[in-house]
């Protein structure tokens, strides 16, 4: 991870008043992975902007994370038709092979791990998405198969 900072060099670089805060933040949330606190803070004094709202807006907008994420991310629907199909075991599966913890964060750093409401693929059900690839009818052999192609994936990049 970027020293906090370098990333608010980088991320702050030419900004000026409030206009610049969501262009700010977008930089600086690629730089760290994620919206830490004291970076939030420090954005607020440099750019003269209330704290309140700097939080505001990085809790408003889905693309900001105020928490580290993982190198891949996992979303298991359970919306109704996923979950009458079996859905919540899924999500207990894929939470118990990739031993994520109450952060959604895999102990690995590798995948975040997310419940959603609905995916919009009902007739996939259950339907688990990983970096925006849908696995449909997802049952626990494949969700074997979707942990050992993301720990294969993983390999790859390290």
């Amino acid at each position: 991870m970027a020293d906090l900072e370098a990333a608010l060099s980088v991320a702050l670089q030419g900004a000026k008043g409030p206009g610049a805060l969501v262009p700010v933040l977008q930089r600086l949330q690629g730089e760290l992975g994620y919206l830490p606190g004291p970076a939030l803070e420090e954005v607020a004094r440099r750019l003269g902007i209330p704290p309140a709202r700097v939080f505001g807006v990085a809790t408003f907008y889905s693309q900001f994370s105020l928490k580290p994420k993982g190198k891949h991310l996992v979303r298991v629907c359970l919306g109704t038709a996923c979950h009458v199909r079996g859905a919540p075991q899924i999500l207990a599966e894929l939470s118990r092979q990739l031993e994520v913890g109450e952060d959604g964060l895999s102990r690995d750093g590798l995948v975040s791990l997310e419940e959603v409401r609905c995916l919009g693929a009902c007739a996939l059900g259950p339907v688990v998405v990983v970096d925006g690839e849908y696995w449909g009818r997802m049952t626990p052999a494949k969700v074997t198969q979707l942990v050992r192609a993301l720990r294969e994936r993983g390999k790859g990049e390290a």
